[in-house]
């Protein structure tokens, strides 16, 4: 009798931890509205105003990415950056990130036309920085899958820029 109840315990035990480890997974994992599938672990401000008074509170540049759900370039970048784990552990730890399927009233967040996907960044003294383009003249804050590289550069950029200007 000793033996069966001796063995009941360390398996009610993995039961009871199991469950709770799937509860714990459940948990993390709730489908997170704002990030669109840009990134779920990453914590996305609802508006542009929002972005900006985090930004200053923060002293971490805001990332603004504009995209559409019909648009397949759109999908396309987003699968990269949301696969990408250097862009999502940046995202998540300096900067206040916001992504937007519609304009914003602010003209500075379009200054060459409203296409999508467009990704730019606002530092903390509510700059728009005009300076951090992706690799194309004529869509200035263009980037596609394979310019993730390009935009870890301009991320690290925006960060580099608060510690040298502010």
């Amino acid at each position: 009798i000793m033996f069966h109840s001796t063995l009941a315990l360390p398996l009610l035990l993995i039961a009871v931890s199991s469950n709770l480890a799937m509860a714990i997974k459940k948990e993390k994992r709730a489908p997170q509205t704002l990030s669109r599938g840009w990134g779920d672990e990453i914590t996305w401000v609802q508006t542009y105003e929002e972005g900006l008074y985090q930004a200053k509170k923060s002293n971490k540049p805001l990332m603004v990415i504009h995209h559409l759900e019909d648009c397949q370039y759109c999908q396309a970048l987003k699968k990269a950056f949301a696969e990408n784990e250097e862009v999502q552990e940046m995202a998540q730890n300096n900067f206040i990130m916001l992504n937007l399927m519609h304009e914003t009233t602010d003209k500075n967040l379009s200054p060459d036309g409203q296409y999508v996907p467009r990704i730019m960044f606002i530092d903390p003294s509510l700059t728009v920085r005009a300076d951090i383009t992706g690799r194309y003249s004529n869509r200035l804050y263009a980037y596609e899958p394979q310019d993730i590289p390009f935009l870890i550069e301009n991320m690290k950029k925006a960060l580099r820029l608060i510690q040298t200007e502010l």
